[in-house]
């Protein structure tokens, strides 16, 4: 039997390389009315909008711990609109960060289930604040896939880090336009009904890329994306022929991203371009703890839309 839900919810809102999330404790099943609601995307949409809500980039929550076969916890991911994603590269790191420093987990590694498979995270031992997470392998490799956006043909290439992503190089990054560009080519119907991530992606120098995502589920440019960063770097070092050292992971790729930060990301290609113990290392932050007011969430689940 679902326990009936509590007056209020607890939250704790963090950041990390630019994107900030809601992470919510539902280990004892004390949300899990909220979370099998019919109503829990609208909640979700409303939590997320910044100067009506607490604002966010996604919520997640963190559900049953250790399921006996190699499993810390699960975490499941909500995106702004609404809808549930299968892995957000920064998310983890702050659900990892979130998870040891609430004690959810023993650490210092984590193993999250997640809905695209099992993801791994461990703290710095010297700056704990510093995430290293390890996400399923990468899959789903297409270069050199031309696209028709607005009566011009667009050269992207697809690889999917735990969720789908397209990266477009370009030479001048602050000179696109993000949401238009890359509302098109995520609504492009070679990508549909799922949609793909678009990340415009600038090669600095070897070894260096700067990265501008646009993120579906959030329908905008975010200032961060840990699985756009990845997939734009495991593609940099590919198509740009950089040495061997960044293709077996001696070597981590940088990765500047909007919100400022400096991402790096580490992993393997082998000679048939199967991807391996893919990597990215981020700063997560925790920003404040808070109360969600019961009237806020017993408007949306008794049926109060957006």
């Amino acid at each position: 039997m679902t326990p009936p839900l509590p007056e209020t919810i607890q939250f704790t809102k963090l950041n990390a390389g630019g994107n900030d999330f809601i992470c919510i404790d539902n280990t004892t099943g004390i949300y899990s009315e909220l979370l099998d609601s019919p109503h829990l995307s609208a909640f979700v949409r409303a939590l997320c909008r910044r100067g009506l809500a607490v604002g966010a980039d996604g919520v997640i929550f963190a559900c049953e711990r250790g399921n006996g076969q190699g499993i810390d916890i699960v975490a499941r991911f909500m995106e702004p609109d609404g809808s549930e994603a299968r892995l957000c590269g920064n998310g983890t790191a702050c659900f990892a960060y979130w998870c040891l420093d609430l004690g959810l987990v023993p650490g210092p590694e984590i193993r999250i289930l997640t809905a695209a498979g099992t993801a791994q995270a461990k703290p710095d031992a010297g700056q704990p604040h510093r995430i290293t997470v390890c996400v399923p392998n990468p899959r789903n490799l297409e270069l050199c896939v031309d696209i028709d956006i607005q009566r011009e043909l667009r050269r992207v290439h697809l690889l999917d880090t735990g969720v789908p992503h397209a990266v477009v190089f370009v030479d001048d990054l602050e000179g696109v336009d993000v949401l238009r560009e890359g509302g098109a080519i995520r609504r492009h119907p070679r990508f549909q009904p799922v949609g793909v991530n678009v990340n415009f992606t600038q090669v600095r120098g070897e070894g260096q890329i700067a990265v501008r995502t646009f993120e579906f589920g959030v329908e905008n440019e975010t200032l961060a994306c840990g699985t756009g960063s990845t997939a734009a770097a495991i593609l940099s070092a590919i198509l740009m022929e950089w040495p061997q050292k960044y293709l077996n992971g001696e070597e981590p790729v940088s990765v500047q991203v909007r919100g400022g930060e400096t991402l790096r990301i580490w992993f393997h290609c082998s000679a048939d371009r199967v991807f391996t113990d893919t990597c990215l290392e981020t700063g997560a932050r925790p920003i404040y703890e808070g109360t969600l007011r019961g009237e806020f969430v017993t408007r949306l689940l008794h049926g109060c839309t957006d």
